[in-house]
């Protein structure tokens, strides 16, 4: 079918299918952004999107000039007044993909169409500066499919196809693309940059903080995305020895801890507390981006990995925050004595408590000290004791809690999570004169058979106490497992039920874990890349160091190759006998076994119509293959796939009867 020669200033007008096409391409642009951008406005994008195209669909009519300036200016008006400005990798991101769906209401001619596409590639490039994982690259690549169909119903003489049929060559063309891409992605100089280098808001994601009031870990807990990734030199350790030390806090205001780093009476920064353990463990991690410099750490680390220090409460912190996947390795002691010998300063601060605050938590304190003397072991398993039996409840959701939080708690709610368990219990020994402290951290995981690694995601975050007792140290004390013992024998999906909703539980949960194995090797071998991998991709040929100019090369080599594959490739299809010619000489041979043989220097047409004059019966028949064979060889430059296919199977169907003396 010929396209309409309606013209807009000259240009021809946009038929339907190709309108239809570009609509689906910034559909596809939309949909891969929609996960990041503002409810509101991904909705009022995809209706302005299905209005314009039910406009154009049943009107054909442009939209007009004073319809189009309001939204544009009602665009940038809605993104600054949801982040703050038009720069930075969000906001641009929204302006980017709302002024792509504001082009359809201009896009009338061939150029337009060309123009939107181009700018709907560069759209959906844009969504890996926010997701890099697997499913996020196919996804993207999949959406060039609507854009490469659109750019090919823009060309000459091209017959209208069903979208199935109008997708497959460019997911032709793709998978053509894969080996240059992966020549490009293994040679091209990594940067040293982000592409996108403005400020972004949000860029901290959801991760242990370095302050703790009870309420605040919610959004952890809920929160399905990998924390890290852990190997172990050997068998994994049991699962009440998993805890990952992240901050260690010691100042309480009554509502909120705190993490500080102590110093010593006389200012001096203090050294790392003693540590005393025979054996350690090796392990590996790779820890996802928490745009903070606390490394997480198992049980407790004798010193600090590479590039990394200790702290004075054997806390481990990086050089500079962590903005990208970071692999480091360390050495943890999972049977130990820490700080044998508290300092006078240590304890003091060990005991703090605000004034003003919690009254009938200190009496029950007070209570205990006096019923049990001297002996700390018995106060600590009178608090656990009161967790276990004192009807406290495992909830995500618990009460709010007022000015005496901790009053609140233990008196009258007695639901919460592990912060709230863990907080009321640091008071209650600290209001007994035990020094005790709030750490925080991961608990748990999921061991990953499959990939041998320990799986631990943002919802295994956790907070336990550790209190110091003579000729021990500090120990750790998990209030949380006196309430709920799942959380520490069986994991945080365990403890929280059906609270954590139902893709983080049963079959689907598991499916999702053992995905993860996927994700990882994604994680390692591309995102990963990095320049020193890069530097060293040539050595186990003998090159130690990969530099530019070896890289430049081999690149230059590699795509000489590829263009010397696509242009044999291209002169064999060359050689090869023409499809229409074959299918041509086909119904020949039919014919002339019906006894109409083809005369020397006859054309197509005398001989096509010959042949339907000697078969009466047949030449309707034969008359729409002759029109379809002069249309396919005559009317364009190349025969459209999707005709000369029809007109190849016509001629297979066709069945000479008899010939007409």
């Amino acid at each position: 079918m010929m396209r309409a020669l309606h013209r807009h200033h000259g240009e021809p007008i946009l038929d339907s299918r190709a309108f239809d096409l570009l609509c689906l391409t910034m559909a596809c642009v939309l949909g891969v952004h929609v996960a990041h951008l503002p409810w509101w406005l991904a909705g009022a994008l995809a209706l302005v999107l299905a209005t314009r195209w039910w406009q154009r669909r049943h009107h054909g009519k442009r939209a007009p000039l004073l319809l189009k300036l309001p939204l544009l200016a009602l665009l940038a008006v809605a993104v600054v007044f949801h982040y703050g400005t038009i720069f930075g990798q969000e906001p641009g991101s929204a302006l980017a993909v709302g002024l792509l769906v504001l082009k359809l209401l201009e896009s009338e001619t061939p150029r337009d169409a060309k123009v939107g596409v181009s700018f709907a590639c560069f759209g959906l490039m844009a969504a890996l500066l926010f997701d890099q994982g697997l499913v996020a690259t196919v996804v993207v690549a999949l959406g060039l499919l609507p854009a490469l169909a659109t750019l090919r119903a823009l060309e000459p003489a091209q017959a209208p196809a069903s979208l199935p049929h109008a997708l497959v060559p460019g997911l032709a063309l793709l998978a053509a693309a894969v080996p240059l891409a992966l020549l490009a992605f293994a040679l091209v100089p990594r940067l040293s940059s982000p592409l996108w280098g403005a400020a972004n808001r949000s860029e901290a994601r959801t991760g242990l903080s370095d302050r703790m009031s009870p309420g605040n870990f919610t959004e952890l807990l809920v929160d399905d995305r990998p924390a890290m990734r852990v190997s172990f030199d050997g068998p994994p350790p049991a699962r009440e020895l998993r805890y990952f030390r992240a901050y260690v806090m010691w100042v309480y205001d009554g509502r909120t801890w705190e993490h500080v780093q102590l110093r010593r009476a006389d200012g001096r920064p203090r050294p790392p507390e003693t540590l005393e353990a025979r054996v350690t463990t090796g392990y590996q991690v790779d820890l996802e981006p928490t745009d903070r410099a606390v490394l997480p750490a198992l049980g407790v680390p004798p010193q600090a990995p590479v590039d990394a220090s200790l702290s004075p409460d054997r806390e481990v912190f990086s050089d500079k925050p962590v903005r990208e996947p970071l692999h480091y390795e360390a050495r943890a002691a999972l049977h130990y004595r820490l700080q044998a010998r508290l300092p006078e300063a240590a304890r003091r601060f060990a005991l703090r408590l605000p004034e003003g605050f919690n009254p009938r938590t200190h009496a029950l304190a007070a209570q205990w000290r006096a019923r049990y003397g001297g002996n700390d072991q018995a106060i600590i398993d009178a608090a656990l004791g009161l967790f276990h039996d004192g009807g406290f409840r495992y909830t995500l959701a618990p009460a709010p809690l007022g000015r005496n939080a901790m009053d609140d708690f233990l008196f009258h709610t007695h639901e919460g999570f592990c912060e709230h368990y863990a907080s009321s219990f640091t008071v209650l020994m600290r209001a007994a004169g035990i020094p005790a402290r709030v750490v925080t951290g991961y608990q748990g995981g999921y061991w990953n058979r499959l990939g041998n690694y320990l799986l631990v995601r943002q919802s295994d975050a956790h907070a336990w106490s550790e209190v110091w007792l003579q000729g021990r140290g500090w120990v750790r004390i998990d209030p949380t497992a006196a309430v709920r013992p799942e959380r520490v024998s069986l994991g945080a999906e365990a403890a929280a039920g059906d609270q954590l909703g139902w893709t983080q539980s049963g079959w689907l949960g598991a499916l999702r874990n053992r995905w993860d194995v996927v994700n990882h090797w994604w994680a390692q071998g591309v995102i990963g890349f990095d320049a020193l991998r890069q530097r060293g991709l040539l050595t186990p040929f003998g090159i130690r160091d990969t530099g530019t100019a070896m890289l430049g090369m081999l690149l230059a080599i590699g795509t000489a190759l590829f263009v010397a594959i696509g242009v044999g490739w291209a002169l064999w299809r060359r050689e090869r006998p023409e499809p229409l010619r074959q299918a041509l000489r086909r119904l020949e041979v039919r014919l002339a076994r019906a006894g109409i043989t083809r005369r020397r220097g006859e054309g197509p047409q005398h001989y096509l119509s010959r042949a339907a004059r000697a078969l009466p019966a047949q030449r309707g028949q034969l008359e729409r293959l002759m029109n379809r064979y002069l249309d396919l060889r005559y009317a364009r430059d190349e025969p459209v796939p999707e005709l000369l296919r029809d007109f190849q199977r016509a001629v297979r169907e066709f069945r000479p009867r008899r010939v007409v003396k």
